[in-house]
């Protein structure tokens, strides 16, 4: 049988690698508005995918629809082998266990120190772990991978923008994850401080072999740590190629997401 005109065959590299998100024919309407009409996305084991698209696109809708948030109006989203719509809430649990989650606004807890901010996940997922006498070895190592293992005692009010964004990837990190999602990474950061922690993802991803969806309107963000990029454009994924091939493509659509 013939492949599906919107995709290409699969590269001998992508055989061998197993999907890690599998997403197929995925709709989700808010009333007449047509969020997501078709998407469809595959992230290999160990690969940087990156998503761009407007803002309003459905790139945070897809997010939510992914680890079990909201539900789709229709189509199939496959997590780490599981289809999202078959789990009991308790198999969902254990499933975003093994997903790390870096949060646009770092999402910390106000009253709770770095220390504790890293413990929480650690405190909810304890099967995972197992019984677990001190917390402590894992937490600095969580913080040493980002560069802050002198900051485990300081409450995020006393952290820079940068500090809180590590101290949120080191919190991602905690439970060993297989798959990272990234949601726009390096927003709101000055140039100096997204570089380091474009660095740090792509560290992280080499010393662990995460594979990471990262959902960003960067590009210098996209061109250093995507392998693929995927441009959502009108709910459907619009066009999906290297840096190199959507940054020297004429389609009007693909040009404004690379123009400066």
């Amino acid at each position: 049988m013939e492949p599906t005109p919107a995709y290409k065959a699969p590269s001998k590299r992508e055989e061998v690698k197993k999907e890690v998100i599998r997403i197929r024919d995925l709709q989700k309407s808010f009333g007449q508005n047509h969020v997501l009409r078709g998407f469809n996305l595959t992230l290999h084991e160990g690969e940087n995918l990156v998503v761009m698209g407007k803002s309003g696109s459905g790139k945070s809708v897809m997010i939510k629809c992914l680890v079990g948030l909201m539900e789709p109006d229709s189509g199939v989203v496959e997590v780490l082998g599981q289809d999202i719509a078959t789990l009991e809430q308790q198999e969902l649990d254990r499933l975003r266990s093994d997903i790390g989650f870096l949060f646009q606004g770092s999402a910390l807890y106000d009253s709770m120190t770095v220390r504790e901010n890293l413990e929480f996940p650690m405190r909810r997922h304890k099967e995972k772990l197992g019984q677990i006498e001190d917390t402590l070895p894992l937490v600095m190592e969580a913080l040493e991978n980002v560069g802050l293992g002198h900051a485990i005692d300081l409450m995020p009010a006393e952290l820079s923008g940068g500090m809180k964004r590590r101290v949120a990837l080191a919190r991602a990190l905690i439970l060993k994850p297989r798959l990272i999602l990234y949601d726009e990474p390096t927003s709101g950061l000055d140039p100096i401080t997204s570089k380091e922690i474009i660095e740090l993802m792509r560290n992280i991803q080499r010393k662990y072999g995460t594979s990471s969806l990262i959902i960003t309107h960067d590009v210098d963000c996209a061109r250093v740590i995507s392998e693929r990029i995927l441009l959502l454009v009108d709910g459907v994924n619009y066009a999906e190629g290297s840096y190199r091939e959507l940054s020297r493509d004429t389609d009007p659509k693909i040009e404004a997401f690379f123009k400066k």
